[in-house]
């Protein structure tokens, strides 16, 4: 069976930070960083989907971690098709006169490459150490399947090589029927690990939980099942606390998933407050996931 490592969806989610969670001697980002890693074997980094960190913000988060320890780092917005905000681009790479939000279209060819060569660099310090688990790849709920698409994931990915890579799709054409089979096959091929999601059925952006590993490994992502899920805003769209039963249940689903790879994250992204840590601990104690060790004292890391 593969390692299985359990973690959040960021460290320094501004509710998690009102929630108490972290005690008061945590009180700087290298601190919580710091507390975060004596429970937790790995994270997701969010803020890198917001804006393209800088190496030395990376490197301290290396330096706020225990060796073991694991970055799942999501890809910056415009790389995946999302509108990004041009004030979330690096001051010299803003088109001139631009303002509001741009897509890679905007941008000239030049800029674009040179945003990928500064996200690349920033994980290079994560990579080095390497606590490097996957690039996370989420793509825009209206990415429907089809051929133009495929080749938008795979330049994407190709991109981030050779560091492991992760794909979230968001649109249910990739799954509907027999494309889901077609779907799988087609990130096997490529090496891509497949993202698997649980979350609130029934709306446009639902897609179906399928436990399936396409790499060495496997991914799966909980967001939660709140009824306000389509109509909310974040805070009602992830407020949502796993019952025994269901994290029981998902913890034997978890187990037979890691047969299928060498390495299973396990990432609670249900962000209201302190309940994704607090479903994540009791997971982990269901699965006997332990965290790597106890992490040297870090001078500045920056929050995720």
């Amino acid at each position: 069976m593969g390692v299985i490592k359990v973690g959040t969806s960021s460290w320094a989610d501004q509710m998690l930070l009102r929630s108490g969670w972290y005690p008061r001697r945590a009180n700087t980002p290298a601190g919580r960083l710091n507390f975060y890693a004596e429970r937790f074997p790995m994270v997701e980094v969010d803020t890198s989907y917001y804006a393209v960190p800088v190496p030395e913000t990376t490197q301290s988060w290396v330096d706020a971690t225990p060796e073991g320890f694991t970055f799942d780092v999501k890809a910056f917005s415009l790389f995946t098709g999302h509108p990004t905000p041009v004030a979330m681009l690096p001051r010299d790479l803003r088109p001139a006169g631009g303002q509001g939000r741009v897509r890679r279209r905007d941008l000239p060819t030049a800029a674009y490459d040179e945003l990928w060569d500064r996200f690349r660099a920033a994980l290079e310090p994560i990579a080095a150490a390497d606590r490097l688990g996957a690039v996370l790849l989420q793509f825009p709920p209206w990415l429907a399947r089809g051929a133009a698409a495929e080749r938008r994931i795979a330049e994407v990915a190709e991109r981030c090589r050779p560091w492991r890579v992760a794909v979230e799709l968001r649109h249910g054409s990739w799954f509907d029927g027999t494309a889901a089979l077609e779907t799988l096959g087609f990130l096997r091929e490529r090496g891509l690990s497949f993202v698997c999601v649980d979350m609130p059925q029934g709306h446009p952006s639902s897609v179906p939980p399928i436990l399936f590993a396409t790499s060495e490994l496997a991914v799966v992502r909980f967001h939660g099942h709140s009824t306000a899920w389509g109509t909310g805003d974040k805070q009602e769209k992830f407020r949502y606390a796993y019952g025994d039963e269901e994290l029981r249940r998902w913890s034997e689903l978890l187990t037979e998933l890691a047969g299928q790879a060498d390495e299973l994250h396990v990432l609670f992204n249900n962000c209201c407050g302190d309940q994704a840590q607090r479903d994540a601990e009791r997971l982990a104690r269901l699965l006997g996931v332990e965290p790597v060790g106890r992490p040297a004292r870090a001078e500045a890391a920056s929050s995720a």
